[in-house]
């Protein structure tokens, strides 16, 4: 692309390169040129070949480049001598930048933004053209298209190009503008398009050639430019004063028709109609004026931006038609606001005028409608009778409530005095209502008198019927505080009567019957009593039918009736003979019980003691030795003969006592026995005596088993009874263990305890005298142990530690052999043989010993 570029200025020259990096070397194509492009002759080239000469032709070369105002940074003569690459093209676009490209300005801008904004403006018209850079924006070629058709439509059929034929787009432009516009082709459409991203600065080059050849089209457009642009403002002057003329007119004619609505004072005669006036002038002033003062404000704005532009493009000064000055609008606008002001004072004045003939006529409806309501239902009320069937407490609610309304009735008078005076003020006012005011008024007044007629006529009715209740309340009262108590007596009285009594004594009927009679000797002075209660009540009622009172209800102190008392009396009389026949029934029983009483206890004092005689001389003859125990044994059998005797006088005390519960008496202060005192003493009695005769006839099998003597028995007893210390027939063991020592046993606490089991296996801590027998005569007795038996058996087996069944049946009867094997544990032992039996065991167990 630079090599094309300088060829087509070295053309002119009459020359071209063919390398870029070579050709320029010696420094003479490059002045040449700059000589082509900048139209200034540079200084002489040196014609030598040495390296020195091409050094001193670049310098001068890069010397005219900084001269024009460009910075070579990094760009060296001996570089370019050298043919390095990349400091020639740099230098070539140095050139190009500032020869071809810097100069070019649009619109304020230069270089790059302003070639860019050439291309924009050209290509606008061309939708499918959109220019934003100068590398991807050219890659579909209708770029150069568009600029080619914009300035040489002829030599392009635009209409034919596509988007998607981006080859034939580009050729067709490289080819017309060499071809037509001596555009030498500088790019090429295949590295165009088959490049992501074309280089920016060919483009901007081969750009900026289409940009100087169409630089005359620019020219002519430059100039049509100017001459629209002051036409613009011709245009634009002549319009602002036009539109000021139509402004001025339309708000001189509103002016003109609104000052005399403004001027117009013909008042109305309702408070509405002024305010429907009021709210007109509002509207005025929030709907129509507002914009009418936007409108005078921007007539001034614009005449004087119409002038400020005038004076600024040389136009002479705009002078409106006559009559349309902004003085004489702002004069037209002063007499506006001049009218408008006394407009609304007049406004004010009015509606303060009716509005206080309105505010009288309101205050005056409001009040005669208040006190209209409250005095509804008034006349009613008070010619009410509800005054004669109410009771005492009702009417003097009634009258406080009278009373209040009285107070009400006062506080009212001023409101009634208020609503004359303002209907009077009305009236001075000339109201146009003034007439239904008066009626009102004249009718509140009225009522106001009768109501207070109407007020003391009640007082008074209420105040007579207090006082007739009053004295009825009196009586009441009396009435109730008598009838209660007598009530309450007779209640009493009734409830004593006819209350089932139960009493178990002489004395206790007695005292009720004395009680009675107290009762009946009071019955006079009640009846008199209940006759004055009735003559109260009675008093009442003359009352009522005397002065015609209509009693509301009955007593309110009180629920019992006359009729009540009358019956209650009458029951009380009927029951008292009642009463007197059942106590003397109940007397009679109770004598009868006495005698059982006595006959019972008769009996039960004689057969008590008796019991108890017999009980302690069982007692004694078990404890005695007097004779044998054969002789002992004879006497508690005839005893017990004479015990068994003696049981008819016990049936016949259980008949009594049959009797007796029969009769449901349950106490008897004749005796201190009981049927079940007696039915017990006479059980152990029996017991006793059978328990006696077994213990006797014990001692006498053990004396016998045992072979002691009858002085060794009585020793036994004798020490027993001795310390027998309580004489219960037992010894506890203390006393046992005192018993043991005096008769000689030294014993520790193991033996004691193990004597104990003996004695007491139940452990009751108690030694009976048949416990202590069977001890003392198994320790004097010549009696069999388990080692006296096992040595027996011992003799049998031979001397030999077991036995066998042979043996057995051999040596003792069948029975007793048989008994032994079947309770005998076979034999362990060292020396067993078969069918040993081991003897040892068995004798141990015989005595308990062992298990068996």
């Amino acid at each position: 692309t630079f090599t094309a570029w300088c060829n087509s200025h070295l053309r002119k020259a009459g020359t071209q390169i063919e390398n870029i990096e070579e050709d320029f070397r010696d420094g003479l194509k490059l002045m040449l040129l700059l000589e082509v492009i900048s139209g200034e002759r540079l200084a002489k080239p040196e014609r030598g070949k040495m390296r020195v000469h091409k050094i001193s032709n670049v310098n001068k070369a890069l010397d005219f480049i900084a001269s024009k105002g460009v910075k070579l940074v990094s760009i060296g003569a001996e570089e370019i001598v050298d043919g390095n690459v990349k400091m020639t093209l740099g230098m070539i676009w140095t050139i190009i930048l500032r020869f071809a490209i810097q100069d070019i300005s649009v619109e304020e801008t230069s270089a790059k933004e302003g070639l860019l904004l050439w291309c924009q403006r050209k290509t606008a018209p061309y939708k499918n053209v959109n220019i934003q850079n100068f590398h991807i924006s050219w890659k579909d070629g209708l770029g150069f298209c568009a600029l080619i058709h914009r300035h040489r439509p002829e030599l392009i059929d635009y209409g034919k190009l596509r988007k998607d034929d981006p080859l034939t787009n580009l050729n067709t432009a490289f080819d017309v503008a060499e071809k037509y516009l001596d555009i030498p082709k500088m790019l090429d459409a295949e590295d165009i398009i088959g490049t992501l991203r074309p280089d920016e600065k060919a483009i901007m080059t081969y750009v900026s050639c289409y940009y100087h050849a169409f630089s005359g089209a620019q020219k002519a457009e430059t100039a049509a430019n100017r001459i629209c642009k002051v036409l613009a403002v011709n245009q634009e002057n002549e319009q602002l004063m036009e539109d000021y003329e139509k402004l001025a007119s339309d708000l001189l004619e509103w002016i003109r028709r609104t000052i005399p609505w403004l001027e117009n004072r013909a008042p109305e005669n309702t408070m509405q109609a002024m305010q429907q006036k009021l709210e007109d002038f509002r509207d005025y002033r929030r709907l129509h004026k507002p914009p009418k003062v936007q409108e005078k404000c921007q007539l001034e704005i614009n005449f004087n931006t119409l002038q400020t532009k005038l004076r600024l493009s040389n136009r002479p000064a705009f002078m409106p038609s006559e009559g349309k000055m902004v003085s004489d609008i702002n004069n037209a606008w002063g007499g506006l606001e001049q009218a408008e002001k006394g407009y609304e004072e007049w406004l004010l004045n009015e509606i303060r005028r009716l509005e206080r003939l309105d505010h009288l006529a309101e205050k005056f409806r409001q009040k005669a409608s208040i006190h209209e309501s409250w005095t509804d239902g008034k006349e009613a009320m008070l010619q009410q009778k509800d005054y004669e069937t109410a009771t005492l407490s009702e009417i003097k609610a009634l009258l406080k409530k009278h009373e209040a309304f009285e107070s009400d009735l006062a506080a009212h008078q001023d409101r009634v005095e208020q609503i004359a005076a303002i209907a009077q003020e009305l009236n001075e006012l000339d109201y146009y209502d003034s007439p239904s005011v008066n009626a009102r008024c004249q009718k509140i007044c009225d009522q106001w008198d009768n109501l207070g007629a109407l007020t003391q006529k009640r007082r008074e009715a209420l105040e007579r019927t207090e006082k007739l209740l009053e004295t009825i309340d009196q009586l009441y009262l009396e009435y109730a505080k008598r009838a209660a108590p007598f009530n309450n007596w007779m209640e009493g009285a009734m409830e004593d009567l006819q209350d089932t009594f139960i009493v178990h004594t002489i004395e206790e009927i007695q005292g009720l019957s004395t009680a009675h009679e107290q009762f009946k000797a009071t019955l006079p002075d009640a009846d008199k009593e209940r006759q004055a209660i009735l003559g109260i009540h009675n008093e009442v009622s003359k009352i009522v039918q005397t002065y015609h009172v209509n009693m509301a209800g009955t007593n309110p102190y009180t629920t019992i009736t006359p009729h009540e008392i009358n019956g209650k009396w009458e029951h009380v009389r009927q029951l008292v003979p009642r009463r007197d026949q059942a106590l003397m029934e109940e007397h009679a029983r109770q004598q009868q019980n006495e005698r059982l009483r006595k006959q019972f206890g008769a009996q039960a004092n004689v057969i008590g003691p008796w019991i108890q005689t017999k009980m302690e001389e069982i007692g004694r003859i078990s404890i005695e030795m007097h004779g044998t125990l054969e002789d002992q044994l004879n006497h508690l059998r005839q005893y017990e003969k004479s015990i068994v005797n003696y049981k008819p006088k016990i049936d016949q005390l259980e008949g009594d006592h049959q009797q007796i519960q029969e009769a449901l008496i349950f106490d008897n202060k004749h005796t201190n026995y009981t049927m079940e005192h007696i039915r017990v003493g006479w059980e152990q009695l029996l017991t006793t005596i059978a328990r006696t005769i077994n213990e006797v006839e014990n001692q006498i099998l053990t004396r016998d088993a045992k072979g002691i003597s009858q002085e060794q028995m009585n020793e036994f007893r004798a020490s027993f009874n001795h310390f027998d210390r309580k004489k219960t027939g037992m010894m506890d063991c203390e006393d046992f263990r005192a018993c043991l020592i005096s008769m000689g046993y030294n014993m520790g606490e193991a033996e004691f305890a193990r004597i104990m089991s003996i004695v007491d296996p139940n452990r009751l801590g108690v030694v009976t005298f048949q416990a202590f027998i069977d001890f003392m005569s198994r320790e004097t007795a010549d009696t069999d142990t388990a080692d006296q038996v096992m040595a027996s058996f011992k003799i049998l087996a031979g001397d030999k530690n077991y036995i066998t069944v042979d043996e057995l049946r051999r040596e003792l009867p069948p029975d007793q052999a048989e008994y032994c094997i079947a309770r005998m544990a076979p034999y362990n032992g060292r020396d067993a043989v078969p069918g040993a039996l081991d003897y040892m065991s068995f004798s141990t167990a015989l005595y308990g010993e062992s298990d068996l």
